[in-house]
Protein backbone atom coordinates (compact mmCIF):
# COMPACT_ATOMS: atom_id res chain seq x y z
CA UNK A 1 0.00 0.00 0.00
CA UNK A 2 1.90 3.33 -0.74
CA UNK A 3 1.75 6.35 1.37
CA UNK A 4 0.08 8.86 2.24
CA UNK A 5 1.61 12.02 0.53
CA UNK A 6 2.40 13.83 3.82
CA UNK A 7 4.85 17.08 3.63
CA UNK A 8 8.68 16.22 4.93
CA UNK A 9 8.20 18.09 8.15
CA UNK A 10 5.46 15.42 9.10
CA UNK A 11 7.34 12.30 8.23
CA UNK A 12 10.56 13.52 9.91
CA UNK A 13 8.57 13.62 12.84
CA UNK A 14 6.97 10.25 12.40
CA UNK A 15 10.72 9.35 12.25
CA UNK A 16 11.98 10.87 15.42
CA UNK A 17 8.87 9.76 17.38
CA UNK A 18 9.92 5.72 16.61
CA UNK A 19 13.29 6.14 18.40
CA UNK A 20 11.07 7.81 21.23
CA UNK A 21 8.26 5.64 22.34
CA UNK A 22 6.57 5.87 25.79
CA UNK A 23 7.05 2.48 28.11
CA UNK A 24 3.30 1.12 26.81
CA UNK A 25 4.31 1.66 23.10
CA UNK A 26 7.29 -0.15 23.39
CA UNK A 27 5.49 -2.77 25.46
CA UNK A 28 2.84 -3.59 22.59
CA UNK A 29 5.79 -3.10 20.20
CA UNK A 30 7.30 -5.84 21.62
CA UNK A 31 4.46 -8.19 21.59
CA UNK A 32 3.34 -7.09 17.76
CA UNK A 33 6.72 -6.51 16.10
CA UNK A 34 7.67 -8.58 13.41
CA UNK A 35 4.73 -10.66 12.91
CA UNK A 36 4.98 -11.95 16.28
CA UNK A 37 1.13 -11.78 17.17
CA UNK A 38 -0.52 -14.57 15.10
CA UNK A 39 1.13 -13.27 11.81
CA UNK A 40 -0.29 -10.06 11.96
CA UNK A 41 2.23 -7.30 10.74
CA UNK A 42 1.95 -3.72 12.28
CA UNK A 43 3.56 -0.51 11.08
CA UNK A 44 4.89 1.56 13.62
CA UNK A 45 4.30 5.12 13.86
CA UNK A 46 2.57 5.42 10.36
CA UNK A 47 1.49 8.35 8.76
CA UNK A 48 -1.90 7.97 7.27
CA UNK A 49 -4.26 10.96 6.05
CA UNK A 50 -1.76 13.77 7.73
CA UNK A 51 -1.90 12.06 10.99
CA UNK A 52 0.50 10.12 12.55
CA UNK A 53 -0.97 6.56 14.07
CA UNK A 54 0.78 4.96 16.87
CA UNK A 55 0.40 1.38 14.94
CA UNK A 56 -0.94 0.10 11.65
CA UNK A 57 -1.88 -2.83 9.78
CA UNK A 58 -2.48 -1.33 6.25
CA UNK A 59 -3.41 -4.64 4.98
CA UNK A 60 -6.95 -4.43 7.35
CA UNK A 61 -6.99 -0.64 7.47
CA UNK A 62 -6.74 -1.32 11.66
CA UNK A 63 -5.00 1.21 13.75
CA UNK A 64 -3.93 0.33 17.10
CA UNK A 65 -3.18 3.83 19.70
CA UNK A 66 -1.67 3.75 22.86
CA UNK A 67 -3.39 7.01 25.06
CA UNK A 68 -1.54 8.11 28.13
CA UNK A 69 -2.72 10.18 30.28
CA UNK A 70 -2.42 13.42 28.48
CA UNK A 71 -5.38 12.05 26.40
CA UNK A 72 -8.04 12.92 29.20
CA UNK A 73 -7.12 16.77 28.71
CA UNK A 74 -10.33 18.40 27.10
CA UNK A 75 -8.66 19.39 24.04
CA UNK A 76 -7.07 16.27 23.60
CA UNK A 77 -10.23 14.09 23.94
CA UNK A 78 -11.60 16.46 20.92
CA UNK A 79 -8.75 15.59 18.98
CA UNK A 80 -8.43 12.42 19.63
CA UNK A 81 -12.36 12.19 18.55
CA UNK A 82 -12.06 14.07 15.17
CA UNK A 83 -8.52 11.83 13.91
CA UNK A 84 -10.52 8.86 14.45
CA UNK A 85 -13.78 10.16 12.71
CA UNK A 86 -11.45 11.02 10.01
CA UNK A 87 -9.64 7.73 10.05
CA UNK A 88 -13.03 6.05 9.87
CA UNK A 89 -14.26 7.84 7.38
CA UNK A 90 -11.12 7.00 5.30
CA UNK A 91 -12.30 2.98 6.32
CA UNK A 92 -10.04 2.53 9.05
CA UNK A 93 -10.85 1.07 12.49
CA UNK A 94 -9.65 2.73 15.40
CA UNK A 95 -9.18 0.65 18.56
CA UNK A 96 -7.50 2.76 21.65
CA UNK A 97 -5.83 1.62 24.85
CA UNK A 98 -5.09 3.05 27.77
CA UNK A 99 -1.36 3.17 28.37
CA UNK A 100 -1.86 1.46 32.01
CA UNK A 101 -4.09 -1.16 30.35
CA UNK A 102 -1.11 -2.14 27.51
CA UNK A 103 1.45 -2.41 30.98
CA UNK A 104 -0.76 -4.00 33.40
CA UNK A 105 -2.93 -6.40 30.79
CA UNK A 106 -0.66 -6.72 27.66
CA UNK A 107 -2.40 -10.19 27.02
CA UNK A 108 -5.80 -9.01 26.75
CA UNK A 109 -4.94 -6.34 24.57
CA UNK A 110 -2.98 -8.69 21.98
CA UNK A 111 -6.37 -10.71 22.03
CA UNK A 112 -8.50 -7.80 21.59
CA UNK A 113 -6.03 -6.76 18.78
CA UNK A 114 -6.38 -10.12 17.19
CA UNK A 115 -10.36 -10.62 17.09
CA UNK A 116 -10.77 -7.14 15.57
CA UNK A 117 -8.18 -7.99 13.12
CA UNK A 118 -10.28 -10.99 11.55
CA UNK A 119 -8.76 -13.60 13.30
CA UNK A 120 -11.34 -14.77 15.90
CA UNK A 121 -11.03 -16.16 19.40
CA UNK A 122 -7.76 -18.28 18.43
CA UNK A 123 -5.35 -16.37 20.39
Amino acid sequence: MPHTPLPPKHRANARSMRKVMTSAELKLRNEIRAHRLMGLGFRRQFPIAGYIVDFARPEKKLVVEADGSQHTETDAVASDQARTLRLEQDGWTVLRFWDDEIIRDIDNVCQHIVIVAGLGACF
